[in-house]
């Protein structure tokens, strides 16, 4: 049965939404990651407004994940 369940997580399976998954991303054109929490360590050094934005968004405009959310 673990390996089954196993399998069945490695095969990509479960599905993301990431067209509705709000992320939030610094709104600098320098800024290149996005974040899953407002709150992660990575925006503290945001100069401008942090907004939210859908992975599909962020992920478009070339933005890549956060190391500290990895």
């Amino acid at each position: 049965m673990k390996s089954v369940l196993l399998l069945f997580l490695l095969s990509g399976s479960i599905a993301c939404n990431t067209a509705s998954t709000v992320v939030y991303l610094c709104d600098s054109t320098a800024a290149r990651r996005y974040h899953y929490r407002q709150d992660c360590r990575g925006l503290k050094n945001c100069g401008y407004q942090v907004r939210e934005a859908t992975i599909d968004e962020a992920r478009e405009k070339g933005k890549t994940l956060c190391g500290w959310e990895k």
